[in-house]
């Protein structure tokens, strides 16, 4: 890949993806090294651990590499954010259908997380490696991103349940299961042969969801810079935070009414903007105020028709 516009160094690539490893250890060693039920006020304080790094990682930015690209980070990261809050909520339908204990649920996260974060790293550089080399796709992922929105908009209210699909079935099929968790394990040995958990199933299924949703939100990202380390390093401190953000939103799924309405709109509005791209460009800091404002108005609104 040839990557002639991209400022940072490799060097400072690497150093990234050893200092995300260093708190991910850190986070499985020292916070989760027993498998737990995650109670609200544990997830509130992780998410926002979560954010303050990224915050921080922010302030880094800024002052190493400018104003642009702080405020770049700083968008693609509040995109990134939002585009996953519908992923969990279909996370959670998924944990709902396989009743999966609660204390097994964010190890699943967690590795599902780790895995994301590689093919995330994947489809991120091969994308702007085709966007440099046939600058029209640029106007393909706008149009993807307005008919997603749209898609999104038409099929607000109706429940997601990957858990009942053919790809289940599928694995059902063909993998040697059992039925049972095994205290939190992916194999476990039945009738003296090694056999996969129903623990192993959920972790595959969520994972193939992951990565369809990959492709809504890594374009969405396109529509804001193609700095292969801005797009790269908002992403991942994006992803970072959806372990904790899950057992924030598990507790209150039901009172964010408008929260597909919201992201319909951001991802009409993102695509709108790739494809007048060559005709008129929209600055990042616009985006962001938009961005803000249609998250703002989803949550009142959700605010207020709970106290209805």
């Amino acid at each position: 890949m040839n990557f002639t516009h991209m400022s940072e160094s490799w060097l400072e690539f690497w150093i990234f993806n050893a200092f995300i490893i260093v708190l991910l250890l850190a986070d499985l060693g020292l916070f989760h090294k027993k498998s737990h039920e995650i109670k609200m006020r544990e997830a509130l304080i992780m998410s926002a651990s979560w954010i303050g790094i990224a915050l921080l990682f922010n302030v880094y930015i800024y002052y190493a590499h400018g104003g642009q690209k702080a405020l770049d980070f700083f968008t693609g990261f509040i995109v990134e954010k939002s585009l996953s809050v519908d992923n969990l909520f279909v996370f959670l339908t998924i944990f709902s259908f396989f009743a999966v204990p609660a204390a097994f649920q964010q190890k699943i996260l967690f590795f599902g997380i780790v895995l994301a974060m590689a093919l995330r790293g994947i489809f991120i550089f091969a994308g702007i490696d085709l966007i440099e080399n046939f600058s029209w796709l640029i106007y393909v992922f706008g149009v993807f991103l307005i008919y997603t929105g749209i898609k999104i908009y038409l099929q607000r209210g109706k429940e997601k349940n990957p858990g009942s699909g053919a790809f289940v079935k599928f694995l059902e099929k063909h993998l040697p299961l059992t039925k049972n968790y095994d205290n939190g394990r992916f194999t476990t040995i039945e009738n003296g042969k090694r056999v996969f958990t129903r623990l192993f199933l959920v972790f595959i299924v969520i994972n193939f969801v992951d990565v369809f949703f990959a492709f809504d939100s890594i374009p969405a990202i396109f529509g804001i810079t193609l700095d292969p380390f801005i797009v790269y390093s908002s992403n991942i401190f994006a992803i970072l935070g959806l372990r904790a953000l899950y057992f924030v939103l598990a507790g209150a799924a039901s009172k964010f009414h408008y929260v597909n309405h919201a992201l319909a709109v951001i991802l009409v509005f993102v695509g709108s903007k790739m494809l007048i791209a060559g005709v008129y460009k929209i600055g990042s800091g616009v985006s962001l105020l938009f961005i803000a404002a249609v998250l703002t108005v989803a949550i009142v609104a959700s605010v207020a028709k709970n106290k209805k």
